[in-house]
């Protein structure tokens, strides 16, 4: 599939962002403890290949590069975020890769697709359509994606954006139809600025035979 222009102004927003916050943007997490282990959960080690959506300046990376791993590529719409990530690991044998997911297509198959709050800031149907297009193509047979979006509980709005909440079933139907729900958990996020946000977490499972 053909790449195609992304929006402008949707990365200029999160460039602001990253640039004004930096790692205090409410999502922020030293330590990726819920992404860490889900993987440790389904036995994922340093020998698996990970896409991290909507990456941005995150530290699971730099977790993941500490635990040896080889095939890791980050992907986010700021070359802001990436440019503060790929600073702390200048030698890492990470993919980083600036682009519109949207807008973007693989070109390639992981083992892993890593998603911690892409999925709910996309609020019209054919948004979520191109994003499971996108995570069908990316996940080998038998592969697994992780995904985390604001719980039904969590908050309507994030860095002056509308989201959609889920619950574990609506958001594995919603995200993949087609993928198996294996897991789901639910974790309150302390924010930098000491604020609660209820999130809901899924890990699925593509079919080992693609129609």
């Amino acid at each position: 599939m053909p790449q195609q222009d992304g929006q402008p102004g949707l990365q200029r927003h999160w460039d602001a962002r990253y640039a004004k916050l930096g790692q205090r943007v409410s999502w922020f997490q030293s330590v990726p403890t819920m992404s860490l282990d889900l993987l440790h959960s389904r036995g994922a080690d340093a020998t698996a290949s990970l896409l991290d959506v909507g990456g941005g300046s995150a530290a699971l990376v730099d977790a993941l590069v500490a635990d040896g791993w080889q095939d890791l590529a980050v992907l986010d719409i700021s070359p802001v975020a990436l440019q503060a990530a790929r600073a702390r690991l200048p030698r890492s044998p990470v993919d980083w890769i600036v682009a519109d997911l949207l807008h973007w297509w693989p070109q390639r198959r992981y083992d892993w697709w890593h998603d911690r709050a892409v999925f709910h800031f996309l609020a019209a149907e054919q948004e979520r359509q191109l994003y499971r297009e996108r995570l069908a193509a990316a996940v080998r047979p038998g592969g697994y994606a992780i995904l985390a979006t604001f719980a039904p509980d969590g908050p309507e709005a994030c860095s002056g954006l509308p989201v959609c909440r889920y619950d574990p079933a609506d958001l594995a139907v919603q995200a993949a139809p087609g993928f198996s729900l294996i897991e789901s958990r639910r974790q309150v996020h302390v924010t930098p600025s000491g604020g609660e946000q209820a999130f809901t977490w899924v890990v699925l499972r593509a079919p080992e035979r693609r129609q």
